[in-house]
């Protein structure tokens, strides 16, 4: 016999013995008494039938026919009756099609895929989406954040743990995961669904690479070619290789020394895959002598890093360890943030972000970060140096014997090199010179701007009005 229980709250439930005297319970929630008593009665009946191994009734076959997953699930899960189809889909062949239907960049399947790896590994291929609980996702997100012990190459043991930043990665994607698994209809619901993911900011392994040790790394580069790698990253805040690799000697306009990136991490959002990029004093001589030396014909800027096996981390590392100086977490993640934080301390937040191809709240949260500078400037220690030291940073100047003859240089080459088409919207009317390090405005930008309104292009305007 099944009987009905009332809790305080309101919620209701079946209570009953099966057959192997177990006691179990189905969990009906907040329904009215007269729904709850219609419930138990047919409770009983499918508990009659598997007593006496009789076939259901026309009018109880119906009623499990038309009932939700969710109140069928629960049936299943009690033995009462067989689970649907859909509910015999275990966790390897969720992973499995998950992976078939993803429509992501390589980059991030690899992320998907170590998720997956990781469910794969503590529930095992054969387990059935029905029988996963909320206690079992609680136990694979406690799973993945304690430390385990690994062999090294050299045999020894050794302690590793996921960083809190990829711990919450894996949460957020896990999440998704089952969530398609509910659109899919393979399951009633997401026992995921309340696992706090966390921040996946990393504040720990933030670093500034200030210019003196980017100076020192610069002249231990062994060409050209890797020279401009490290300062595209570090004065342009190009993305390493992805941004960097497509670049073109025609995205370059020597005269308004401006470059235009486009960025396969942002192309799938509208009005995000091209943006302009100032060419700072620091950058400029460097693209000069890479051009100097490129092949005739050759529109690639740095067609070495076009090569599907290109590992740009490995020879970076190499440079780093002969130049003398200690490598940073994030290679070239941090020179890019170092190039963010730079910008910030002399134009805005989101004019810097819209250069950097992200959005100022990605800014504050991933790239810019709080020095031992900042601190003195306004506690008056050391006041004096730390200023001086934020504008050494933030604003390196040539003498004016080097910049007029750089001047004169990029002149003569820019009547001898096709820039890039010329543009005729409003954006493009803004001259963006970085030889003093100032944004001077084109005295006209705000006329063209009324005649011809503003151009959705990139994350914020390049300059206000």
């Amino acid at each position: 016999m099944a009987s009905l229980s009332r809790a305080p709250n309101g919620t209701k439930r079946i209570l009953f013995t099966d057959g192997a005297g177990t006691r179990r319970a189905i969990h009906l929630g907040r329904v009215n008494v007269k729904m709850a008593e219609s419930f138990r009665l047919r409770v009983e009946a499918l508990l009659s039938a598997k007593a006496l191994q009789q076939s259901l009734d026309p009018e109880l076959t119906a009623w499990l026919r038309d009932l939700p997953e969710l109140m069928y699930a629960r049936l299943a899960h009690t033995g009462l009756v067989e689970p649907r189809e859909s509910m015999m889909v275990t966790v390897g062949q969720l992973l499995e099609r998950f992976d078939s239907m993803a429509t992501v960049k390589p980059t991030t399947l690899v992320t998907y895929r170590q998720t997956s790896g990781s469910l794969l590994q503590f529930f095992g291929a054969t387990k059935r989406l029905c029988r996963l609980t909320p206690l079992d996702a609680d136990s694979w997100r406690k799973a993945i954040a304690e430390p385990v012990t690994v062999k090294r190459d050299d045999g020894e043991p050794a302690t590793k743990q996921l960083a809190i930043a990829t711990v919450a990665k894996r949460v957020r994607v896990a999440k998704s995961i089952f969530r398609r698994a509910i659109r899919w209809g393979l399951m009633p619901s997401n026992p995921f669904a309340h696992l706090r993911a966390g921040s996946q900011a990393n504040p720990g392994r933030s670093r500034y690479i200030t210019h003196e040790t980017i100076r020192a790394i610069l002249d231990a580069c062994p060409d050209a070619h890797w020279r401009t790698v490290v300062a595209l990253s570090r004065y342009a805040g190009l993305r390493c290789p992805s941004e960097i690799a497509l670049l073109r000697w025609a995205d370059l306009d020597w005269e308004r020394r401006v470059l235009t990136v486009r960025s396969p991490k942002t192309s799938g959002h509208d009005g995000h895959a091209v943006r302009l990029v100032p060419i700072g004093p620091e950058l400029l001589p460097i693209l000069q002598d890479l051009f100097d030396l490129a092949e005739v014909g050759v529109e690639a800027m740095l067609p070495r890093l076009r090569g599907l096996s290109t590992n740009p981390r490995t020879t970076f590392q190499k440079i780093i360890a002969r130049a003398g100086i200690a490598q940073w977490p994030r290679l070239f993640h941090n020179l890019r943030a170092s190039c963010s934080c730079d910008w910030v301390e002399r134009v805005p937040n989101h004019v810097a972000a819209g250069w950097l191809g992200h959005s100022p709240l990605i800014a504050a949260k991933h790239y810019l970060q709080t020095r031992d500078a900042h601190f003195e400037l306004v506690t008056g220690a050391k006041a004096d140096a730390a200023a001086t030291d934020l504008r050494s940073e933030t604003d390196p100047q040539k003498s004016d014997a080097e910049s007029d003859a750089l001047k004169t240089r990029m002149t003569q080459k820019a009547t001898q090199h096709q820039s890039a088409p010329t543009r005729t919207n409003s954006r493009e009317s803004i001259e963006t010179t970085c030889i003093t390090g100032e944004l001077r405005f084109n005295a006209n930008t705000r006329e063209t701007m009324r005649s011809e309104g503003m151009t959705p292009m990139g994350f914020e305007p390049m300059c206000p009005p």
